[in-house]
């Protein structure tokens, strides 16, 4: 079946892969929590089963097709489950991260207007202590697992009867996720089965070279399955049927590695955040990935010294890294592969891990324009990235106007700064809202990551009549000071660095540094940038 002619809506996604013979056998790091009694090692005939008593459940509660079904849970690609049940009687799913800040959580679920709620009572207590009461923001709440006040237990609605299936046409909202939320509350994004299953999933679809999975592979992925990402990597792992697929529901180090020990991975996707927590793994217990031949990286881009440690920990002969720039809105929009022999520099100020490489051929173009013109700008000159993509989003929920303000005819408004080579790579220097002129923030993190071994993970902030501040991870809390004269000698003026915990770095439900937010905590609400396309 051929997904750019034939897409098909999430409902009916594992019941016509299993129709079609699929024989991809997943391993969960744990069970579902919606239905911890299947245990770990599922088929996909048995997840098809699942999302079919899913499906009952949520109609049980009162759900029906057009409605909203919201979903904000812990992480686990159970969302996935519930997104197809929601979806196969015509409902929207709204993905939520449940470990958003509970403030945040309840603005974006009051954009969602969900028909029910679904979540945990964990979830409703952290909120409630916070002054926050989700359950006020839909008709019925539906809680996984133990049962609260005013909710019902999923565990009450399984066994109901099953809905009739609903197919939407395929230009209508299928699926709404959030953004990472780098720069305030995350924005809800509606695609449709066109953009997802037609397009976006097509992509993961085809048996590409190198970066394509298949069947001998055994692919690993620890992500946030609330993310547009999830369905797109599921969409993929389930057309191209590697061997086994593992699920890590979290990127707890030990997770990892109770997981590979079982199964060494060939094909492993994960957040920088969790790529950065495996480091010391990789260092211990390198046989763990000694048969990775392809390590996928999305959501942002990757130290340079991280990229070269879980390379050299592989014992292929030549493995890749393969580095995927896009965004939630549309989807990857480049992607570059880097080997050992492309990071063998060090130290240097060269673009290593900020080169996003070229656009996906024939599914993306990309330009770069002045901010005040709207007009393209020549090779080697900074501006503001667009994108046209068919993987396009459809709206914001909530928030149509801001979406109207980044589309511009066929072409997206990315919101980042970057420039276009003669060679037609596009190198990243920063978001537009966190741009200081005459430099790159995320150049020089990946520098400074480059020549101070001790460094966990760097974020470069600046405010207008203000030297640009350095805010600091290290291994142990401390910094060398003649260490740093010596790292930052020939790099731009920057201010004295501030070293903070690991775990006060700001960080959204995808790894990524809250830059905005470390920005005004520190130094205040001025920013160089306008922040217009955020």
């Amino acid at each position: 079946m051929s997904l750019k002619k034939n897409p098909s809506g999430l409902g009916l996604l594992f019941d016509e892969q299993a129709q079609a013979g699929r024989s991809t056998l997943f391993h969960l790091s744990r069970p579902f929590d919606i239905a911890p009694e299947v245990g770990t090692e599922l088929s996909v005939p048995a997840l098809a089963g699942l999302v079919e008593e899913m499906s009952a459940a949520l109609y049980e509660a009162g759900a029906r097709a057009g409605d909203r079904v919201a979903i904000a849970k812990d992480n686990h690609w159970d969302y996935l489950i519930l997104a197809c049940a929601a979806s196969r009687f015509g409902a929207l799913p709204v993905l939520v991260a449940g470990s958003l800040p509970p403030a945040t959580l309840g603005t974006v679920l009051k954009r969602a207007e969900a028909q029910v709620l679904v979540t945990t009572e964990g979830i409703l207590a952290r909120a409630a202590e916070a002054g926050v009461d989700l359950k006020s923001l839909a008709p019925r709440t539906v809680t996984v697992g133990s049962a609260a006040s005013g909710t019902v237990a999923l565990e009450e609605l399984r066994g109901a009867a099953k809905p009739r299936v609903h197919k939407s046409a395929s230009y209508e909202p299928m699926v709404a996720t959030h953004t990472s939320g780098t720069t305030g509350v995350p924005k809800l994004v509606v695609h449709s089965v066109d953009t997802v299953l037609g397009h976006l999933g097509r992509t993961e679809s085809l048996r590409f070279p190198i970066v394509a999975m298949k069947r001998s592979d055994i692919v690993a992925t620890g992500t946030p399955y609330n993310h547009m990402r999830m369905i797109t990597w599921s969409t993929g792992t389930l057309k191209l049927e590697p061997k086994d697929a593992m699920v890590l529901a979290d990127a707890d180090p030990a997770t990892a590695e109770r997981m590979f020990a079982k199964r060494r991975p060939t094909y492993l996707e994960g957040l920088p955040a969790a790529y950065i927590g495996w480091q010391d793994l990789a260092e211990r217990r390198s046989e763990l990935f000694a048969d990775v031949r392809l390590f996928v990286s999305t959501f942002d881009a990757v130290h340079p010294p991280t990229v070269r440690r879980f390379l050299n920990a592989s014992r292929r002969r030549f493995p890749s890294w393969l580095q995927g720039w896009g965004q939630s809105e549309t989807g990857p929009m480049t992607f570059r592969l880097l080997t050992r022999k492309a990071m063998e520099a060090k130290g240097d100020r060269h673009p290593t891990t900020r080169d996003v490489g070229r656009p996906i051929p024939g599914f993306t173009s990309m330009k770069v324009v002045d901010p005040a013109t709207m007009k393209p700008v020549p090779n080697g000159t900074p501006g503001v990235l667009f994108t046209r993509t068919d993987g396009r989003c459809i709206g914001y929920l909530g928030e149509p106007q801001r979406w109207r303000e980044k589309a511009k005819g066929k072409w997206w408004n990315t919101g980042d700064w970057g420039v276009r080579s003669t060679s037609g790579n596009f190198r990243l220097l920063d978001r537009e809202v966190d741009v200081i002129p005459g430099m790159s923030c995320i150049e020089l993190e990946d520098v400074l990551a480059d020549r101070l071994p001790e460094l966990i993970e760097a974020a470069v902030i600046g405010i207008p009549g203000k030297e640009p501040l350095p805010v600091l991870s290290t291994k142990d809390g401390t910094l060398d000071e003649a260490a740093w004269r010596r790292a930052t000698a020939d790099l731009p003026p920057l201010g004295t660095p501030m070293v903070i915990p690991l775990e006060e770095m700001p960080r959204t439900s995808t790894g990524k540094v809250r830059r905005v937010e470390l920005r005004e905590r520190l130094l205040g609400e001025e920013t160089f940038g306008t922040g217009r396309w955020t």
